[in-house]
């Protein structure tokens, strides 16, 4: 599991964290050019940080190795999931966050978020993670293992605000999958602001525009 990432500060030590994990097959430097959007210059120091996916293959196209943070077998709902991939990048996910900790920033004042793979992983280890974050995002994604979420979630996480997004026109990820996970969540009792865009599998300035005010709500 590769522990390295892209690093932006917007400001001299940073008071908050972002952890945001990229997609499927892209690295740490996908979302790395719109930091300057979502954060105006001197306005407040945060940290983003974007951490690379192991190099896996990837069952769904071909055995392709490429950036992964689990191997996907099917995109149906009912279909096998990689428990344990999931569970190893969960790991990874928290260790960023004691990292985090380890550098002066509480576990209170940081985002874990994510764009479609990376979306679903960031709600897996978020609703689970042993103490409060500040926000949990989730991008163009769906819910992993969702039956085990009952079970397994921390109820240090319940009332930590949740954006969710996804775009209409989305062809690699339905939207029906989004939903489903919006109202997962929502039957969990967890606040979820739910956005939607006229987009396909992807991000708009729109979307860009609601992370911006989400962000400043939360951090």
């Amino acid at each position: 599991m590769s522990r390295e990432a892209v690093e932006v500060e917007t400001g001299a030590k940073p008071t908050a964290a972002v952890i945001w994990l990229h997609g499927l097959g892209a690295d740490g430097h996908d979302f790395e050019p719109i930091v300057p959007e979502l954060v105006r210059p001197g306005e407040r120091a945060l940290r983003f940080v974007f951490p690379h996916a192991p190099i896996r293959p990837v069952t769904l196209n071909g055995g392709f190795a490429m950036r992964a943070w689990y191997d996907i077998v099917s995109l149906e709902r009912r279909g096998p999931e990689d428990e344990a991939g999931i569970r190893a990048s969960q790991a990874a996910v928290e260790a960023l966050i004691r990292r985090e900790n380890s550098r002066g920033i509480a576990s209170g004042r940081i985002v874990l978020a994510g764009f479609s793979q990376g979306g679903g992983l960031a709600l897996f280890a978020g609703t689970r993670y042993g103490e409060k974050l500040a926000g949990i995002m989730g991008l163009s994604c769906y819910l992993l293992l969702a039956g085990r979420l009952g079970a397994e979630r921390s109820t240090a996480n319940q009332a930590t605000p949740i954006f969710l997004a996804h775009g209409l026109q989305d062809p690699i990820i339905a939207p029906a999958l989004g939903e489903q996970a919006r109202t997962a969540l929502e039957a969990a009792g967890y606040p979820v602001e739910w956005h939607t865009y006229a987009m396909p599998h992807s991000v708009s300035p729109a979307e860009v525009a609601d992370i911006a005010q989400w962000l400043r709500r939360v951090l």
